[in-house]
């Protein structure tokens, strides 16, 4: 394993260390990712269990409804705003966090471009990146 994944909010306070591996890393161009990066895309870590998470310091958290149907809960600092990371109903174990947020944003490299059909032609995505119209399954 290499070294923990550290990071948290603009400000400090809230803070996570996660000692595991990301099983998936995307940037995802849905509108909600648009609107709550103020960009063409978010971009996300996802790591596979909540058990590998040291969380400090409490955010403020949104339930927004996926296409699924499913809730995903964004949280953020209330302090700051700054977005920190996000849980699924359907997958409560999944722990995924903003790229940004990384103490090391270089250690964040996308595997696919989720939400593709959403996308902007000014939102320049890397080519070779698999993409996909929607959230790829299994």
């Amino acid at each position: 394993m290499s070294d923990a994944f550290t990071g948290g909010c603009a400000c400090g306070a809230i803070r996570y260390e996660i000692s595991a591996e990301p099983i998936f890393m995307n940037d995802c161009q849905c509108r909600d990712c648009q609107r709550r990066s103020g960009t063409g895309h978010g971009s996300y870590l996802t790591f596979p269990s909540r058990k590998d998470v040291r969380l400090q310091g409490a955010a403020t958290q949104w339930d927004v409804p996926a296409d699924s149907g499913n809730l995903k809960t964004h949280a953020f600092c209330a302090a700051c705003g700054s977005p920190v990371y996000l849980t699924f109903s359907a997958a409560r174990d999944l722990f995924t966090v903003h790229a940004g947020s990384l103490d090391d944003p270089g250690r964040y490299m996308p595997q696919v471009v989720t939400y593709r059909m959403r996308g902007h032609a000014w939102d320049h995505i890397d080519p070779a990146i698999p993409q996909f119209d929607r959230m790829p399954t299994g």
